[in-house]
């Protein structure tokens, strides 16, 4: 246990649910900042005089916003609590998604995103900080997978709403859409206790902000976890970036029919989530961590060579849904295990997760379409992405080896056992 004292207590059951749903809902910054204008991507490159590169990397702007402002803002809640940083970065989405929608030019628009990005990073990284205040070992890792099914229903519900939105708005319309949901979020917000005890939060400046940082990445465990889930989001974000002109242009079909295939796809990803919470009922996290992942692996390649072989569309998409799916399996496991041992560092290492995978996808998803925007091009580099994920966590992270005591649950107000 750490010197500087156990997380908060948990909540009653009574109240956990609606916890859950609340932080669930405070997660989805990055699938709405993202999903929500897939649709209205190739439109919007034309609208805008730019080349779908250039279209891509307005998500990819966002992206590394959502990574290089969790770097700021963890280690900040560590010091002044979780409730501030996260109101004030609300506020400042709201802002800039309003100014998105007014953007004149693609490069307008990329910096704009930057933004909207590190804003956005507030409710990622605030919600995971939280989840460790209040939580240990297996139990925590059932409580990811639960927010993954929570927050799961902003990847399938974005692009529908995108796709069909498009009928009476243009892209502009959809950043306005996104500015009133973020409004909606922020009074969720005010629902949220302060998680991160007075006692337990962290006093000096750099120096303890870099002590924090060491702290985190001298353990393997954390590191291997770290760099497996880092590279599987690179799988996701290709996915991401990549499907709605594989989809819509490869294959012909309109936004708004690629926005219900989207959503299915994210249905998949809340059941790998679900079907992990189940597995966790028996199995520890260190358990399953390398095997999921080695599905994980094997349903990449096998769309790949679906994509390979030019399957039919109905095979293409079947086998893509249960790539997507098997992306939900382990990822929960990784960030349990990724945060255990750093319950007086919860928001600095949630902050190095978060932002790690987001730089990744950021920064070498777009490499994917050095070949071209095609499915071969997209799958290719998902299979790729997927195989570095399964060897970071088999040589690198070593669960089994790196095995840390489960907490023994506590009932509500007591101590846990030293």
């Amino acid at each position: 246990m750490s010197a500087d004292g156990p997380p908060a207590v948990p909540p009653p059951i009574a109240r956990t649910r609606r916890l859950l749903f609340t932080l669930g809902a405070l997660s989805t910054f990055g699938p709405l900042s993202i999903d929500l204008y897939l649709p209205a991507l190739p439109v919007l490159a034309r609208q805008l005089g730019a080349s779908d590169g250039a279209a891509q990397w307005s998500i990819s702007a966002c992206m590394i916003g959502l990574a290089v402002g969790q770097l700021f803002i963890g280690p900040l809640s560590d010091r002044i609590g979780r409730r501030r940083p996260l109101f004030a970065g609300v506020v400042t989405y709201t802002a800039a998604s309003l100014l998105c929608a007014a953007a004149p030019s693609i490069e307008t628009l990329i910096v704009l995103r930057l933004v909207q990005g590190l804003a956005g990073s507030a409710g990622m990284v605030v919600v995971e900080a939280m989840v460790r205040d209040l939580y240990e070992g297996r139990q925590m890792a059932r409580i990811m997978s639960l927010l993954m099914l929570i927050g799961g229903f902003a990847p399938i519900v974005a692009p529908v709403i995108g796709g069909q939105l498009l009928y009476v708005v243009d892209w502009r319309g959809l950043f306005v859409f996104l500015a009133a949901i973020s409004a909606v979020l922020l009074l969720v917000a005010f629902t949220l206790p302060e998680t991160l005890r007075p006692e337990h939060r962290h006093s000096g400046g750099m120096a303890r902000v870099r002590e924090g940082f060491s702290a985190v990445a001298d353990d393997r465990l954390f590191v291997g976890c770290t760099l497996g889930s880092s590279i599987g989001s690179i799988a996701l974000f290709i996915y991401i970036s990549f499907s709605a002109f594989v989809i819509e242009d490869g294959y012909g079909v309109s936004p708004q029919v690629f926005s219900l295939i989207f959503g299915i796809n994210s249905v998949g990803l809340i059941l790998g989530g679900w079907f992990n919470a189940l597995l966790l009922r028996r199995f520890t996290p260190e358990r399953l961590l390398v095997p999921e992942a080695l599905v994980a692996v094997v349903t990449g390649v096998g769309t790949a060579v679906a994509a390979a072989l030019h399957a039919p569309l109905w095979v293409f998409l079947t086998s893509l849904f249960f790539t997507i799916m098997s992306g939900g399996l382990a990822s929960p496991n990784a960030t349990a295990l990724a945060l255990v041992r750093h319950p007086a560092n919860a928001g600095t290492a949630a902050a190095l997760l978060g932002s790690t995978g987001f730089l990744f996808g950021a920064l070498f998803a777009p490499l994917a379409s050095l070949g071209g925007a095609g499915a071969i091009a997209m799958t290719g580099g998902i299979a790729l992405a997927r195989i570095g994920s399964w060897l970071a966590y088999a040589l690198v992270a070593r669960p089994r080896a790196n095995h840390t005591p489960e907490a023994a649950p506590q009932p509500c107000g007591s101590e846990p056992n030293p």
